[in-house]
């Protein structure tokens, strides 16, 4: 008889119990560009770049990604930080101005302020923006970089997501999210966006069991808000910043995300020698769905 299939909970459980424990992250301020950022360090690793995690969520702290990422500290130095006006670090002055260009500028700045000639970038989804934004007009201090489940570089994904998002849920998730009007999210009011967040959560699971398990913090900011409705509202096009990157740089998408895969194909043809891999059964965060694939090809592509 042919042994039961593993579910995705299943699976999720059976590789956090057989990873290493997740090093200590050792937190400190770091001041940059007239704000002081709330930054966070595993233990350095000599002779190895370090690697700069970039959350999405524009809303939330690190925490997004950590310690879901635990495992790449196995073989380098991670670094995360909270974006301005998020979590730890300092909201800066007239925080409903702030724009998704300020946040990709602090990347270099951060790097210079912490004495980093050269490091490796992560970021997922709209950290996934603003690791490309920060690529782009800096070449030389960044080697590689990782794009996991990132957004599209023009916004069509975006006006579909509210209805991709209601077709995948129901019952009461689908209710929650159905009280919403995506033309609502064009007004940065920090409630509003940091709600909206937490009923589209579901959806962007391929295994709904296995999103029942996680939850993100009801996290509210004033300049993330300000950025995301600013999206929204006025659009954007990173097509040109995108031909600019010179990092080697892979794309890591899951077939399931509600962004759909042909924007990760699209940004693969855009970015100079960019490779994609596509991650079956997994949805927008394939290091919890499919995390033994996630992993084995990020490490393969870092080393």
């Amino acid at each position: 008889m042919r042994p039961a299939r593993m579910s995705a909970r299943d699976r999720f459980i059976a590789f956090r119990r057989s990873a290493p424990r997740a090093p200590h992250l050792e937190p400190c301020t770091v001041a940059a560009r007239g704000l002081d950022f709330a930054v966070y360090r595993t233990p350095e690793v000599h002779g190895v770049p370090p690697l700069l995690c970039i959350n999405g969520g524009m809303v939330y702290s690190h925490i997004l990604l950590w310690p879901a990422l635990s495992p790449l500290a196995a073989r380098r130095q991670l670094i995360l930080y909270d974006q301005r006006g998020r979590g730890h670090t300092q909201a800066p002055p007239g925080a409903r101005a702030a724009r998704i260009e300020h946040d990709a500028l602090d990347v270099r700045a951060l790097r210079e302020a912490v004495g980093i000639a050269r490091w490796d970038v992560l970021g997922h989804s709209w950290g996934g923006a603003i690791a490309m934004l920060a690529a782009a007009d800096d070449p030389e201090g960044i080697r590689n970089l990782v794009l996991v489940d990132a957004v599209g570089l023009t916004p069509e994904w975006l006006r579909a997501l509210h209805d991709a998002a209601l077709a995948r849920l129901s019952g009461p998730a689908h209710a929650r999210l159905a009280t919403y009007d995506p033309q609502s999210l064009h007004d940065p009011e920090p409630a509003r966006q940091a709600e909206y967040n937490r009923a589209l959560y579901p959806a962007w699971f391929h295994d709904g069991e296995l999103g029942a398990m996680f939850a993100p913090p009801l996290a509210r900011s004033e300049s993330g808000a300000a950025v995301v409705a600013r999206l929204r509202r006025e659009g954007f096009d990173w097509r040109a910043a995108a031909a600019r990157i010179r990092a080697r740089t892979l794309l890591v998408h899951g077939t399931s995300d509600l962004i759909p895969v042909s924007q990760a194909e699209r940004t693969a043809a855009t970015i100079p020698g960019a490779r994609l891999h596509v991650i079956a059964d997994a949805g927008h965060m394939p290091f919890w769905e499919q995390p033994e694939q996630f992993f084995a090809i990020v490490e393969e592509f870092l080393s």
